[in-house]
């Protein structure tokens, strides 16, 4: 079950963040660290109405940001098109709850939310060493569309894009 987060899901989000950076490190990604995300972030995203959550059993086990912001750098990129887009940011499955579909969830309801919002793009980026995120996007349908350098690190994050049906 997908809903809108509150600040009393901040608490289990920055667990699910803790564990994420640990899982992350132990493969040598340092997308997040100690310094990004912080619990600042998702309270924005919150108090946007920005950030989402999926339950299972009324336990928070992954989240999604979804917005219209769109980093600077995809200024750059050469997009299928130049149109108002939603585009996924922060997200993440609880380590131990995996391969049961949180993530397709959360992704799916990305495309939901663009079609009842009569947005018919999505954006999104990953680091290039998370390598289960750019399954995911692959597996539902995103495109590859090209590289950036963000956020000052070493890697750069890969870029897809996704027309939907509204």
């Amino acid at each position: 079950m997908m809903r809108v987060a509150t600040v009393d899901d901040l608490g289990s989000i920055m667990g699910i963040i803790r564990k994420v950076i640990v899982e992350m490190h132990s493969y040598q990604n340092f997308q997040w660290d100690e310094n990004y995300p912080q619990e600042r972030d998702f309270a924005g995203d919150i108090k946007n109405g920005n950030l989402f959550v999926s339950l299972r059993e009324e336990k928070v086990v992954g989240f999604i940001c979804i917005n219209r912001n769109q980093p600077a750098e995809y200024m750059d990129l050469n997009w299928s098109i130049e149109e108002e887009a939603l585009v996924i940011h922060r997200m993440a499955v609880d380590p131990d709850v995996r391969k049961v579909g949180v993530g397709l969830e959360l992704v799916t309801f990305a495309d939901e939310l663009a079609i009842k919002n009569n947005v018919r793009y999505l954006k999104t980026d990953t680091y290039s060493l998370n390598t289960n995120a750019q399954g995911l996007f692959k597996k539902l349908g995103y495109l590859f569309v090209g590289e950036m350098n963000f956020l000052s690190k070493e890697k750069p994050f890969y870029c897809y894009e996704k027309m939907i049906t509204c």
